[in-house]
């Protein structure tokens, strides 16, 4: 009896997982969905610009006040120098470091 396997606990393990998997995917679908309403597409007038890793087409998009070129063939964002870590900064200040943005903010 002492190597006998509790089979039905090691069942309700596998659907305790499984729940969570699911809990956790729709999740994260939820936030891609918002981050993807954050985009606003940006109209160039310029020469169309090719991505450097599949050849097809750039298209330029906004987030947070930051330029993206997202390559409408395989999905790959590309940035200038900087632009990742002012979106990362910007994004991880949260509502408080907004306030302070707009306390402080320079008028032209």
């Amino acid at each position: 009896m002492g190597d006998e396997k509790d089979r039905f606990g090691d069942t309700l393990k596998l659907v305790e997982r499984a729940k969570e998997d699911i809990y956790f995917a729709e999740r994260e679908r939820e936030m891609l969905e918002k981050l993807r309403g954050q985009l606003r597409k940006v109209e160039k007038s310029t020469a169309e610009l090719r991505c450097p890793k599949c050849q097809g087409v750039w298209e330029s998009f906004t987030y947070e006040g930051f330029a993206l070129d997202r390559c409408s063939k395989c999905g790959g964002v590309w940035m200038d120098k900087g632009e990742l870590e002012g979106i990362v900064g910007k994004v991880t200040r949260g509502p408080l470091g907004d306030l302070i943005d707009k306390l402080f903010a320079k008028v032209d």
